[in-house]
């Protein structure tokens, strides 16, 4: 059996801040990672949107990890060439019975410590954005935008120069808690055990299935998985705005909502489709040409020049969610041994947006508990 201090269970991009973090402690670190490839879940179908901050109730986790890593992730790219833009965005009510939730949201932000909110009115949002329609709007000029394979490759990077090591095709299939670590046994093509002083399950969409993988580990300890499935349409052709635009948020998220690549070329999405959970590479990805209809109607609400039948299916992600439909929205878990009773593991549960903003604030919060 070899043996090795630190392995990090998923190289997803949070998996992957979490690693280089180990390494450039001098932690010996190992990423088993059971697909062929670094961020094919989650980490890879998003918006790639760097989130201000101010979606969150003050004090989460949610809005720490994101406004104190918005900060370092903007730093982190600027050092390191990795493409980003500070674009901005304007979140918008549509019609007047939304502009006190609006204000509310604002107010949120700026308790959340999203200092640079501006309150526009229809006319001041139609000067930024003459396509948009909207009662008013709040500005976030500190939203932007983020090659996220890029950021995935840099911190992979990073990692292995300070000795981090990368498994693809290993599977955790099992792990057995002993007296100063875990025992681990790793699938693929060629099986093997590993002892392991610490563990950190990063496993996205899987962390509470690998999580009940770990003997010993309570099953109160292990929150409901939820997955909600986001579709994302594309419009070809010159974008219509040049900030992003997302309406209020509903109650699974952040509402169809208008983002660019660093092209400039846009798309819209995503949407919440509640769907069941499923095995590793089982994770349906599909995205329905049928939605697109019920896609343009919640578009026009704020850009009524959309043309007609104009938005082509582009990708679809999951949410790693541990609240169900028609629950409160959940903070991220970051379940230490303080809670579950297993020195040396830490366990990251609904790891969803704004994980990709937060992934430097997360590893920093993991690695609070590793050094405890």
């Amino acid at each position: 059996m070899e043996h090795v201090d630190c392995v990090v269970v998923g190289a997803g991009v949070v998996g992957l801040a979490v690693a280089r973090a180990l390494a450039l402690r001098g932690r010996e670190v190992v990423v088993l990672e059971a697909t062929s490839a670094i961020g094919t879940g989650t980490s890879s179908r998003n918006s790639e949107v760097i989130h201000a901050g101010l979606y969150y109730p003050p004090g989460s986790l949610k809005a720490r990890t994101c406004v104190r890593g918005k900060a370092m992730l903007y730093e982190y790219c600027a050092t390191r060439g990795i493409a980003h833009r500070r674009c901005g965005k304007l979140i918008v009510a549509t019609e007047a019975t939304q502009e006190g939730a609006l204000a509310a949201l604002q107010a949120r932000g700026q308790a959340c410590g999203v200092d640079d909110l501006q309150w526009m009115s229809a006319a001041q949002a139609a000067k930024l954005e003459p396509a948009l329609r909207c009662t008013a709007a709040v500005h976030s000029p500190s939203t932007g935008l983020i090659d996220s394979h890029s950021l995935m490759l840099a911190l992979q990077g990073e990692a292995e120069d300070h000795g981090a090591m990368l498994a693809l095709h290993s599977p955790l299939r099992a792990a057995r808690a002993t007296g100063d670590g875990f025992e681990l046994d790793v699938g693929g093509a060629e099986p093997m055990s590993l002892h392991a002083r610490c563990v950190i399950n990063s496993g996205g969409l899987h962390a509470v299935a690998l999580a009940a993988r770990f003997e010993g580990l309570a099953a109160k300890h292990l929150p409901t998985s939820f997955w909600a499935r986001g579709h994302y349409f594309a419009l070809p052709g010159r974008p219509a705005f040049s900030r992003l635009i997302y309406p209020m948020p509903n109650e699974a998220g952040l509402g169809v909502h208008v983002t660019l690549d660093l092209g400039g070329q846009m798309r819209f999405g995503p949407d919440v489709q509640w769907i069941a959970t499923s095995a590793l590479g089982d994770e349906d990805y599909q995205v329905d040409a049928q939605r697109a209809e019920p896609f343009a109607e919640a578009i026009r609400a704020y850009w009524p020049g959309l043309p007609d039948a104009a938005l082509q299916p582009a990708y679809a992600g999951i949410r790693p969610k541990i609240c169900g439909p028609g629950e409160p929205a959940a903070d991220f878990l970051i379940q230490g041994p303080a809670i579950h009773g297993l020195h040396g593991l830490v366990n990251l549960f609904g790891i969803e947006s704004p994980g990709l903003t937060a992934c430097l604030a997360i590893a920093e919060a993991v690695m609070a508990l590793v050094d405890d």
